[in-house]
């Protein structure tokens, strides 16, 4: 997918070069939408586009894999808080959840994700007339309703009910634009379509170039996580654990009880799964693609997690654990949940940096009585040890779903479906031994297995734009929502029902009559 994110950039540099004409009356190099369309290029290229609304980045935009999870909604739960480089109030205010529905960056999630599922309509429209290869056609149209699918899975999980548009909208009166909210079991039951369609569409792999773009075995992982998300909270349809342990067993290799012939399986290197010089490994399963000094394509995430002031790194210290109190400790985080002999710790955080100028060490040292020498953990997964002269540029991808969480979707949905039994062990374990750590203990019960994959969900998750939406979704043993809870354990003592959902953003329902604002934010 080297190529997939250098269509709007190519576009712009065409509109510089013009500039010296730009007085002529009589523009000689606008295409209309009747010229394009016309060859087997110009569908790639829409397709291309429907992709670089996953990653594009720089100064002037975020896109939701490449910073705008993170400052529209890592910072609004229990893991992260905004750092000294954050000061963007409308960031600011989302992480202790005193947004409104006038938040820029409630906004931005919305614009961004439909902005998105709009270029995907276009393709689903304009490709099917276009003659060229029927197979590479097929796989173009089956590549665009997985990313759409996957667009407005973020949306319904972000905002519940929401417009469901699935087709190419060239209207001339405004008023047809007016659309109102789909209810979200209609949207995933389109999700679903779209997903289902891709899987027998899509091919298992793929040569380079195309390496990072969709496939089969995506299709089905994420649709085992669509009905994981279905059978949880809110909707609460627990007939879809059902659902979630065929799919997942349709991905998982028969090594672990499953069927699938995608040759995933977990790195045996957990550092490896973040690392640019081993990405689109055999975990990686769908990954939001990034490259390094190659037209501003880099991760723009990773300098907003360097500390300031290191000679040779630029660091803006964006991005910050929450710091909660604990007992004695005052600045205990997610990072202190993991065990000492736990292998995730040591990467997913780091304690200090090496500066590149002179070889000292820089940390960030906590005056905290209750632990000596306690220092702050920086977030670690986006580090590129081959970009440290320009930070902005590196080249690690952001996973989307990979090998290691449709073990967890596995072993969680076989546990609410039959309590946990072997599979739903094995399935887990898995996971827990890359990390170094031992079996679960035999003989847990339901409620008891669940909690365990819970805290191993979220250390093996850590700053991959995951914990937000488990806890929307996850319960207690009496079934009810830990949402609030798990929010005021770390602080948030405002956090109410209400937050679990976005509000719709005001400017979207000042432009649209039919677009009502979600029940609790009225």
């Amino acid at each position: 997918m080297k190529l997939l994110k250098y269509i709007a950039l190519a576009s712009v540099g065409f509109a510089a070069s013009s500039c010296q004409s730009f007085l002529k009356e009589s523009p000689e190099s606008i295409i209309s939408e009747e010229q394009y369309y016309k060859t087997q290029t110009d569908a790639i290229n829409a397709v291309n586009a429907v992709y670089f609304l996953l990653n594009s980045g720089g100064s002037s935009v975020q896109t939701p894999y490449n910073t705008l999870f993170n400052t529209g909604m890592n910072f609004a739960g229990d893991d992260e808080d905004p750092g000294p480089g954050a000061t963007n109030p409308d960031v600011r205010s989302l992480a202790v959840l005193a947004h409104s529905s006038s938040n820029l960056r409630v906004y931005e999630l919305w614009q961004q994700h439909y902005a998105a599922i709009k270029k995907a309509n276009v393709s689903l429209e304009k490709i099917p007339s276009i003659t060229f290869d029927t197979t590479l056609k097929n796989r173009l149209l089956a590549e665009t309703k997985f990313l759409r699918a996957l667009y407005y899975f973020n949306l319904v999980r972000l905002y519940g009910d929401v417009p469901l548009i699935t087709s190419y909208q060239k209207y001339i009166n405004a008023g047809d634009y007016a659309i109102a909210k789909s209810p979200s079991t209609e949207v995933y039951q389109q999700i679903e379509k779209d997903l289902t369609e891709a899987a027998s569409a899509l091919p298992i792999s793929y040569s380079s170039p195309d390496v990072g773009r969709a496939t089969a075995g995506a299709a089905k992982a994420l649709l085992a996580k669509v009905y994981l998300t279905k059978a949880s909270l809110p909707l609460n349809l627990t007939q879809h654990y059902q659902d979630a342990v065929k799919k997942a067993e349709e991905v998982l290799s028969s090594a672990d009880g499953g069927t699938g012939a995608y040759g995933y399986d977990l790195i045996a290197n957990y550092a490896d799964v973040f690392l640019p010089a081993t990405k689109n490994g055999k975990e990686h399963i769908f990954s939001a693609q990034f490259k390094s000094n190659s037209l501003g394509q880099g991760n723009n995430q990773n300098p907003r997690s360097i500390l300031t002031g290191i000679p040779g790194l630029t660091g803006a210290y964006a991005d910050m654990v929450r710091f909660y109190t604990v007992g004695n400790d005052k600045f205990f985080s997610v990072y202190k949940l993991y065990q000492p002999t736990d292998k995730r710790k040591r990467v997913t955080f780091v304690t200090n940096f090496t500066s590149p100028i002179n070889g000292r060490k820089y940390a960030l040292p906590i005056v905290n009585t209750a632990v000596q020498n306690d220092s702050t953990p920086f977030f670690n997964k986006t580090w590129d040890p081959n970009s440290l002269s320009l930070t902005s540029e590196s080249a690690a991808n952001v996973a989307i779903i990979r090998y290691a969480e449709v073990l967890l979707i596995h072993a969680e949905a076989e546990n609410e479906l039959n309590g946990p039994t072997a599979k739903a062990y094995k399935s887990l374990n898995k996971v827990r031994n890359r990390a170094g750590l031992p079996n679960l203990t035999e003989g847990l019960t339901k409620d008891q297995f669940r909690e365990a994959l819970y805290l191993d969900r979220r250390l093996e998750l850590v700053f991959e734009y995951q914990r937000w939406f488990d806890l929307i979704r996850q319960k207690d043993a009496t079934g009810k929502s830990t949402f609030v809870s798990n929010l005021v354990k770390v602080g948030k003592t405002n956090a109410t029902d209400k937050h679990r959902l976005y509000p719709i953003p005001q400017s979207e329902i000042d432009n649209n009559p039919k677009l009502e604002q979600n029940t609790l934010w009225k």
